[in-house]
This record gives C-alpha cells, sequence and structure tokens, in this order.
C-alpha cells in the first residue's frame, strides 16, 4: 500500500502548504559559498521592520515543519518567523566534522546573517534548546529573549548514573528513537506523548519507517557521532513529553 500512496510524505507536503500559506517561503543557503555546509529555512516572504524577529529551533526529528506547524499561525502576525532545519536534518547538510550544539548555533547564526536578521529571539525544542542556550552564550549581542522547552540543559551526567532516566544507555535509547519495526514505532509513540493513540496501522507505522526514519536514521547518526551533548540528549528526551 505503502509504494502507491505514502502517508507519511503526504503529511509533509501538507505541512509545507501550511507553512506557504501563513507567509513563509522555503529557502536553501549555501554558508561560506563553498558547498560544505547547506542550510534550509523557511522566512518570511516578507520582512516587516516593527515586528521583532524570532527563531523556532526544532528538536530531534525529521525537520522543523513536523514540530512547529501547529504554532506558526499565532506567531506569525507578532513576529517576523525564520524557522531552520538543524544540520543533518531536513534538507540541512555539511561535509564539516564538527558536530556540536556550539557548531549548530554558529551555523543558525550565520543563516540569519545570510537573511540579515540583526537582533532576534530564539525559542529551542528539545535538543533544538540546546541549540539556542547556545546561541544565547555565543552571541549575547544579537539574542533577546530565550525560551527552552523541554531542553534540561542544566542537568549533569551524574544525573544519568543515579538512574533519573528511563532508559539507561544511549545504544537503548537510539533503539526506540530510531526504530526499525512497528513495534518499536508503537513503543517511541507512547514513549513520547502524553496522550498516545491508543493504536496504530500497521501500514502507517511501516510508511514511517520507510520515507522519514531511514533518512533520519543516516542524519542521526552523523549528528551525534562526535557530540557528547547529543549522546546525553538521546537518553534525556526520554524524560519529556514531546519529541
Amino acid at each position: 500500500m505503502t509504494k502507491c500512496f505514502s502517508f507519511t510524505a503526504t503529511r509533509d507536503s501538507c505541512y509545507r502548504y501550511s507553512f506557504a500559506r501563513s507567509g513563509l517561503k522555503s529557502c536553501t543557503t549555501d554558508l561560506g559559498g563553498g558547498g560544505d555546509t547547506i542550510m534550509h529555512c523557511w522566512v518570511p516572504r516578507t520582512h516587516i521592520k516593527s515586528k521583532p524577529s524570532l527563531v523556532l529551533i526544532h528538536g530531534f526529528g525529521a525537520n522543523a515543519m513536523w514540530q512547529f506547524n501547529e504554532f506558526i499561525s499565532s506567531l506569525r502576525s507578532k513576529f517576523n518567523l525564520y524557522v531552520p532545519d538543524l544540520l543533518f536534518f531536513g534538507d540541512s547538510y555539511t561535509t564539516r566534522p564538527e558536530r556540536s550544539e556550539s557548531f549548530q548555533a554558529q551555523c543558525v547564526m550565520a543563516l540569519m546573517d545570510a537573511h540579515g536578521v540583526g537582533k532576534m529571539d530564539v525559542a529551542g525544542l528539545s535538543y533544538g534548546g540546546f541549540v539556542a542556550y547556545s546561541m544565547a552564550a555565543q552571541y549575547k549581542e544579537r539574542v533577546g529573549r530565550v525560551v527552552l522547552a523541554c531542553a534540561g540543559v542544566s542537568l549533569e551526567e551524574k544525573d544519568m548514573e543515579e538512574g533519573v532516566f528511563r532508559v539507561k544507555s544511549v545504544d537503548e535509547a537510539v533503539g526506540i528513537l530510531l526504530p526499525q519495526t512497528p513495534d518499536k514505532v508503537i513503543q517511541l509513540l507512547q514513549l513520547s506523548f502524553h496522550k498516545p493513540p491508543p493504536k496504530i496501522p500497521t501500514c502507517f507505522a511501516n510508511d514511517f519507517i520507510e520515507v522519514r526514519l531511514r533518512l533520519l536514521s543516516f542524519n542521526a547518526r552523523m549528528c551525534f557521532a562526535l557530540s557528547d551533548t547529543c549522546c546525553f540528549f538521546l537518553i534525556l528526551v526520554f524524560q519529556t513529553s514531546y519529541l
């Protein structure tokens, strides 16, 4: 069934339509001009100088649309919205070896420079909270208000040792966050949402794995390969009620 019609791809198309209808346009920027770092971002069709700029930074997931679609319509009247895909998510990638949240923050700021954004507020969700925190620390003169949602940036490694988390290792977290079977998809939903769906058809789960998680699996492994903070985040995510 998924060979003829993809539920996940259709949902992705709906999100793209929703973002475009909200006055945003899809842009891809070559940071540095050498083609080694490419970032995708949803930006305002028209930047209104009287409005403050708000950068929304997504967490672990396919791309920014899947996490911020529900908030765009209510925020666009008050802010110039900039919604980037972090490196290794969506259409953003780099061939450079850096993998830290500090490097992600530097790339987001370079992206904002490319779009002519001066002062900005930043909101980061989950892993995006680590990036938002790093942006605020590195660019104090550029970042105004900061919102960190489900980020846990103040937690320490000893919290893992003391058994604060529902999973005990990074490998266990990866096995759930990057499910390869329908049963694992269901387990992911049950752990991720306060009110998970009681049942999900197998065809939906398989489609989600084939269309979204196959690419995400590669990207996520690339992203987390050299970042201790990201490994810590993989376990931290199970303390939140929203991915």
